[in-house]
């Protein structure tokens, strides 16, 4: 077998693997192509979309607060986290380019997705969270305490540290 039909059959199993796995534990999902999968949103869980700089810091939260969540990058920038059902955007967030709530039978793109730039990946595997989904609140109030973080940064870019501290060889 060529080494391209090698690589077509692994992935196309793992993508199936993936699928089941997905399925297994109640998320819908379809096979889009023979390299994309499907989460359908609404009736199971629904998906936050936010910028990658947003989902770092939306992370970095999480993980002060001990909360662990599913979260998935794609390599056009943005990040996704799936969360239970009926949560809504605050308008904050709504007005924030690059933040969707995808619900109501959207489809997002599923790891192990492969789009021309590159691939859907897992940042937190489900499986490392029992395919539990966090509340919607709880993303929802990270993601807008992020926006407003990465506001405040750029309204008062800067040295983080006093000017004359590295001269005399302070530590911060």
């Amino acid at each position: 077998m060529p080494g391209w039909d090698s690589y077509r059959a692994v992935y196309g199993a793992e993508l199936r693997a993936a699928a089941l796995e997905f399925v297994d534990h109640g998320w819908p999902v379809v096979e889009e192509s023979a390299t994309s999968l499907l989460l359908i949103t609404g009736s199971t869980l629904d998906v936050i979309e936010v910028p990658a700089a947003c989902g770092r810091q939306v992370c970095a939260q999480l993980r002060a607060a001990g909360a662990v969540v599913p979260v998935a990058a794609t390599p056009t920038g943005s990040w996704w986290f799936p969360v239970a059902t009926g949560g809504a955007l605050t308008d904050e967030l709504s007005e924030t380019a690059g933040v969707a709530l995808h619900t109501a039978g959207a489809a997002v793109l599923a790891p192990p997705s492969q789009v021309p730039d590159g691939w859907v990946h897992w940042r937190v595997a489900p499986a490392l969270t029992g395919y539990r989904v966090p509340s919607p609140g709880l993303i929802v109030h990270a993601a807008a305490d992020a926006v407003r973080w990465r506001a405040d940064r750029e309204l008062h870019p800067g040295a983080q540290r006093p000017a004359g501290a590295m001269a005399v060889g302070l530590r911060f």
